[in-house]
């Protein structure tokens, strides 16, 4: 038999005790690429346990699908032997997740983790960090997405400001945790030395929010919602076809010259209205109007294969189920064990999936 290729991370030991979702993902990550990851619950468990239906084994699918290879263990932090034993478990650590809220650890006497053990990378994952005008407060994603103005461009231009419908802040946190332990941990096989990894869920709201904060600070106009059209490209938006919409995401001159070819549209690839990216913006109502006359005559799906083989970018508009069961998605082997597997693909040394999420134990374990 085979013996099965380490990890990337094989080797590193990281204690996990962050709950619900960031922090999660991030160890996830880690966990796949062969890092043995400790996952420390509070006695009540982390809540997301409990976050269905759907249910599957006892745990919700919420907890199940940010929470695979782990090892799993219940202290009590609140007291003493609890700390000892986190402490013990530290010493032969090399990476330390955790969202608590800024102040909490130091209220429990474990402020200074990385002059206790000078190699560990400590991560935290909070809402604003532990000073400012905001510091110390908690965060939770769609709060965040509110005050960042992720909301304010999301949703119809008609219409309120609206949630994107996935946790964005949460898993771009979790993904820029595992950036930033990963480029700790790089920088300690030169120093030799351990450092904090500052991580805020307000901080990663702003920074996913290009092009809007770039056009913002370059011209003033504060952005709106514009629903599925693209503040700066036409034509680049839903639109609707005979029988359901489809995207045409066009960047660049020669994409929408395609375009007008495959519809047959010579008369609008000619007009000066659509001529450059500039002027399609300008005039993108009259331009959509002009597409969807062309589309209604197109079910979606069969021209959005002939379209993108084409060189135009674009795509039916698939619910959850049809993304999930696409033959693409089975091709690039997305679904393991009843969740989405690793989008990080290294040639040499894979994502692996030894171990499901841990059941949880309700009582301290050592």
């Amino acid at each position: 038999m085979t013996a099965p290729i380490p990890g990337a991370l094989a080797g590193i030991t990281v204690v996990d005790l962050s709950r619900v979702l960031g922090g999660p993902y991030c160890t996830q990550i880690l966990g796949d690429h062969g890092a043995d990851v400790l996952k420390v619950e509070p006695p009540q468990g982390d809540e997301t346990r409990v976050w269905g239906p759907p249910v599957r084994g006892g745990a919700s699918a919420y907890f199940l699908g940010v929470n695979r290879n782990k090892r799993g263990l219940v202290l009590d932090l609140k007291t003493d032997a609890g700390r000892a034993a986190l402490l013990g478990l530290l010493a032969g650590a090399d990476v330390l997740v955790e969202n608590f809220k800024p102040g909490t650890l130091e209220g429990w006497g474990l402020g200074d983790l990385v002059e206790r053990f000078p190699r560990l990378v400590h991560c935290r994952i909070s809402g604003f960090g532990a000073d400012g005008p905001l510091g110390g407060l908690p965060g939770y994603d769609a709060a965040v997405q509110a005050m960042t103005g992720l909301m304010s461009i999301n949703g119809d231009a008609a219409g309120a400001p609206t949630r994107l419908g996935v946790p964005a802040v949460d898993m771009v946190s979790g993904l820029n945790a595992a950036v930033g332990v990963l480029l700790a941990l790089h920088e300690r096989g030169v120093s030799g030395r351990g450092q904090f990894v500052d991580i805020t869920l307000f901080d990663c709201a702003l920074s996913i929010l290009h092009p809007h904060s770039a056009n913002w600070l370059s011209g003033g106009a504060v952005p709106g919602r514009s629903g599925n059209a693209h503040p700066n490209i036409a034509p680049y938006d839903s639109l609707q076809c005979a029988d359901a919409p489809i995207f045409l995401a066009v960047g660049n001159d020669g994409q929408f010259a395609k375009l007008c070819a495959m519809l047959d549209l010579p008369g609008v690839a000619a007009d000066p209205r659509f001529a450059d990216n500039r002027t399609r913006v300008a005039h993108r109502e009259v331009l959509k109007a002009t597409l969807e006359a062309a589309l209604s005559a197109h079910d979606a799906a069969p021209l959005a294969a002939r379209l993108i083989a084409g060189g135009v970018p674009c795509a039916p508009v698939l619910d959850v189920a049809q993304a999930l069961d696409h033959p693409h998605t089975a091709h690039r082997k997305m679904i393991v064990d009843g969740s989405i597997a690793s989008p990080v693909k290294l040639s040499r040394t894979p994502a692996t999936y030894r171990l499901p999420p841990p059941e949880f134990a309700a009582k301290e374990t050592l």
